[in-house]
C-alpha cells in the first residue's frame, strides 16, 4: 500500500514539474514569434526566388519556400507545416512559367489564403520552347527524336537577364502590399539589379572566347542560360525519363564528335545514363545546382564549370 501511495505521489510531482516547465517554456518561445510579427510574410515556390525576395525585402520580410530542399518543383506535394505559414502570407511570388508545382497546386494555395497578393515573376519574360534551344541547326535535326523536348521551358530563373525581370516584379509586389516601405524596397532592388548586371557582363566576357559551345546535361534546365550566352544545350533525358539505348549511343557519338568530356547533372536529377555516357567518352560527371538560394554565387559557379568543360 505504501509503495502504491509513493508511486502516486511521484507521478503527481512529475506532472506538476512538467506543467511548470511548460508554463515557463511558452512565454520564452512567445517573443521569438512575436519579434517577427511585424515582418511581411512572403511565400515563394523555389529557393532562388527566396534569395531574390530577401535581397529586396531585407529585414522587413520572412520568406516561406513551398518547395524546400529535397523536394522537386516538378511535383506538387501537400506540406501541412507550410500551409500554416502560407496562411499568414501577404504575397505569393509565383515563378509563373509553367512549373508543375504551380500548375497542380496554385489553385489550392490561393484558396488557403485568398487575401495574399499573387505576383507573376515571369511577367515580361520571353518564354522559350524546349525544342528552340535544346539543339543546334545541324544534320541531327533530321532525326525526329534527337534532343526531343517540347513545350515551354519553365526554368526561367536560370538566366541572369530573366532574373532582373523577376526581381523587378517582386519589388513591385512588395511595394503594393507594403507601400510604407517603398523607398527601402526600391533602393535594395536597384542595388541588387546592379549586381545582376555586373554578373551578366562578367559571364558574357568569360564565355565569349569559348570555342566548343556545346554542353551535355541530364535534365534540360539550362536552356535560358544557353540562350543568353549563345551556347548549345544537349539534354540526356527523353520526355523526363532515362534515354533509350539508341538515343544514348547518339549522344555518345555526338560527344566524341565535338570533344565533349563532361556530363552535367543536378542534385535533383542525376540519372544513371549520365554516368554511362561519361565513362564512354572518357569524361566525368559534374554537378551544377538549378535550385541554389544564393543566385549570384551559384551562377558564377555554373559559368566557371561551363567554361572549364567547354575549353
Amino acid at each position: 500500500m505504501n509503495k502504491a501511495i509513493d508511486r502516486r505521489i511521484l507521478l503527481a510531482v512529475a506532472g506538476a514539474v512538467a506543467l511548470i516547465v511548460l508554463a515557463v517554456a511558452l512565454p520564452l518561445a512567445g517573443p521569438s514569434e512575436e519579434s517577427n510579427s511585424d515582418r511581411l510574410v512572403v511565400a515563394v515556390t523555389i529557393l532562388p526566388q527566396a534569395g531574390f525576395v530577401e535581397a529586396i525585402g531585407g529585414d522587413k520580410v520572412d520568406v516561406v519556400v513551398m518547395v524546400p530542399p529535397g523536394y522537386s518543383a516538378h511535383f506538387y506535394e501537400d506540406r501541412p507545416d507550410l500551409m500554416v505559414k502560407l496562411s499568414r502570407a501577404s504575397m505569393y511570388a509565383m515563378v509563373g512559367s509553367g512549373v508543375e508545382f504551380e500548375l497542380a497546386g496554385m489553385g489550392k494555395l490561393r484558396t488557403m489564403n485568398k487575401a495574399m497578393l499573387p505576383v507573376d515573376c515571369s511577367e515580361g519574360v520571353q518564354l522559350l520552347d524546349m525544342d528552340e534551344h535544346n539543339h543546334d541547326d545541324d544534320e541531327h535535326h533530321d532525326d525526329d527524336d534527337h534532343h526531343h523536348h517540347t513545350g515551354p521551358d519553365p526554368h526561367v530563373w536560370l538566366s541572369v537577364r530573366n532574373a532582373m525581370i523577376m526581381v523587378r516584379n517582386i519589388c513591385a509586389g512588395l511595394v503594393q502590399v507594403d507601400p510604407a516601405n517603398k523607398a527601402y524596397y526600391e533602393a535594395n532592388c536597384a542595388a541588387y539589379l546592379q549586381q545582376l548586371q555586373e554578373l551578366d557582363d562578367e559571364i558574357s566576357v568569360a564565355l565569349a572566347g569559348v570555342q566548343n559551345r556545346r554542353f551535355i546535361v541530364f535534365h534540360p534546365a539550362w536552356g535560358y542560360f544557353a540562350h543568353d550566352y549563345d551556347l548549345i544545350q544537349i539534354a540526356v533525358e527523353q520526355g523526363g525519363k532515362e534515354p533509350d539505348p539508341q538515343y544514348q549511343m547518339r549522344l555518345i557519338d555526338e560527344a566524341r564528335e565535338h570533344d565533349i568530356r563532361v556530363v552535367f547533372v543536378s542534385p535533383q536529377f542525376a540519372g544513371k545514363s549520365a554516368e554511362v555516357i561519361a565513362r564512354a567518352i572518357d569524361g566525368e560527371v559534374v554537378v551544377i545546382n538549378p535550385l541554389a538560394k544564393d543566385f549570384l554565387d551559384n551562377m558564377r559557379t555554373v559559368a566557371s564549370a561551363m567554361k572549364q568543360a567547354m575549353q
